[in-house]
């Protein structure tokens, strides 16, 4: 019961280095090694990174204002496919991001300080997009498993519950964010929208998005993009 270890790594044998304490210690390093490399891919594969956005006019819901040299697009993120960037499952929670990408072709810069976006459902119901705050609501979840969680900016109203830090930091990272748009530049970043109870939301809708302004503080004529365009495009090749 107490003989000696039989070792199954063929160098130990040639060697002649068949010690119990040598064999534990290539079997702890090893799995110690293994360890760290699942910890590495994992913390890897969590890691939010946001879509690259082309420039507006390549997608297919899209307003281009060739006067004004701005082009304004929408990509919704509604199918699982879309989704698997994000850590959170966004239709479970009746949310629905909507990438924004920006465009402008002119020498001068696009102030977004101002800009006002709305999705108009088909049977005219506005919807704006949601606070930082409201989403923040929306994700605390008291009985979530996802891992360490920070508490949840003052807010306004009572919250239960907390943010997963992981998902906080993607949140943020996703939203759009800029303030302007370099010429000859493109902005990006995601809008949420509260659409719980709606079974198709995009069918009918249009987005509308106003308050762009030029280098001189001219008001941009708004952007009407139909989501029917999108919904209509074709499928990209696999």
């Amino acid at each position: 019961m107490h003989g000696r270890l039989a070792s199954y790594n063929p160098l130990m044998r040639k060697n002649g280095t068949n010690s119990p304490r040598q064999g534990a210690y290539s079997h702890i390093l090893a799995a110690a090694l293994f360890v760290v490399s699942l910890s590495v891919q994992g913390f890897a594969s969590k890691d939010f990174v946001k879509p690259v956005a082309r420039p507006a006019a390549s997608y297919p819901a899209h307003d281009a204002h060739t006067d004004e040299g701005t082009t304004v697009a929408v990509d919704p993120y509604d199918m699982p496919d879309k989704l698997q960037v994000f850590s959170v499952d966004y239709r479970e929670e009746g949310l629905l991001p909507v990438f924004v990408i920006i465009s402008n072709d002119t020498d001068q810069p696009v102030t977004l300080t101002g800009m006002k976006a709305q999705l108009i459902t088909v049977n005219r119901t506005k919807i704006p997009p949601s606070e930082t705050d409201d989403v923040y609501r929306r994700l605390a979840h008291p009985t979530s498993n996802a891992g360490p969680t920070i508490p949840l900016p003052i807010p306004r109203k009572k919250v239960k519950g907390a943010v997963p830090k992981k998902v906080l930091d993607e949140l943020q990272a996703a939203q759009f964010s800029a303030k302007a748009v370099e010429p000859h530049g493109t902005q990006s970043g995601f809008l949420f929208f509260d659409v719980s109870g709606l079974s198709t939301p995009l069918a009918g809708a249009h987005f509308y998005l106003t308050g762009l302004q030029n280098a001189k503080g001219d008001d941009l004529m708004y952007f009407e993009i139909p989501l029917e365009k999108y919904l209509s495009a074709p499928a990209k090749p696999q």
